[in-house]
């Protein structure tokens, strides 16, 4: 709690909940003049181009940020009752995947220049192609390789589009958190929707193929561009994982690679 207090002091909040230790942020859920908000104080730096991220998009398709200083920020906190990925677990899995466009749509909107520490999107990719290409693997950084040499549309990206990272927050409808601070091809904040809510609806027979046609139509992308984000991210997420000796989840990500290549091979 020691790590609070200041904040806590600074900006006369009361603490409402248990904090949460994660290997890139600390939080606490506190209460401001009786409102629910979330003191959130970034570890990384990643976690840091996220909050500057959050004070830029200043509300619009994001958790409204109240206070910033230094490495912390006070957020408004989700309340509402609903979850993408209890939708999709119960036969909502379209309309889940309309909801996170939705989202990803407002964070991309034009505006002014964004932060000036945003990473490439192609540094993050740098981990994929320094890996053994082969099998699989070959082909996602073939299709990292197409799609990097040509961006288009090029924003600031999320980074980590989930269906837990787009929460309700009642009145203000469905809003972002835990952005990753990237810039590059709007495209790519799409791709991960594909490899959620979990790997057993991420790789259900024919989940995959569906819920292209959906999230195409729905963000205006050509199908066979985002199919090669989808392979290109797996690959890269199937890399971290190795990385990072989280070899449960390897399988199911690589076999979302392999959906998609199989789709792009379709034509």
């Amino acid at each position: 709690m020691s790590d609070f207090t200041p904040y806590i002091d600074r900006w006369a909040v009361a603490q409402d909940g248990n904090p949460i230790v994660t290997h890139s942020s600390r939080l606490l859920p506190v209460r401001r003049n009786g409102e629910p908000a979330m003191l959130k104080i970034a570890a990384t730096p990643e976690e840091k181009r996220g909050a500057g991220l959050m004070i830029w998009w200043n509300g619009i398709g994001a958790a409204r940020v109240l206070e910033h200083d230094d490495d912390a920020i006070l957020l408004e906190r989700a309340t509402g009752s609903r979850s993408l990925a209890v939708m999709a677990e119960h036969g909502e899995d379209d309309e889940a995947s309309a909801i996170l466009c939705k989202a990803v749509a407002e964070l991309h909107k034009p505006r002014a220049a964004p932060p000036s520490n945003l990473v490439p999107l192609s540094d993050w990719f740098q981990a994929l192609y320094a890996a053994p290409e082969r099998g699989i693997f070959a082909r996602c950084a073939e299709a990292a390789r197409t799609l990097l040499a040509d961006p288009r549309d090029v924003v600031a990206l999320h980074g980590d589009i989930h269906h837990a990272n787009v929460l309700d927050f009642g009145d203000r409808g469905w809003l972002v958190i835990d952005p990753k601070g990237l810039k590059g091809e709007r495209g790519f904040d799409y791709a991960n929707i594909f490899c959620n809510p979990d790997h057993p609806a991420a790789t259900a027979p024919g989940r995959l193929a569906r819920e292209v046609e959906v999230v195409a139509h729905a963000a205006q992308l050509e199908r066979g561009r985002l199919l090669r984000w989808i392979l290109a991210w797996a690959g890269l997420s199937a890399t971290w994982l190795i990385e990072d000796g989280e070899t449960q989840h390897v399988e199911p990500t690589l076999r979302v690679a392999e959906i998609a290549a199989a789709e792009i091979d379709k034509g």
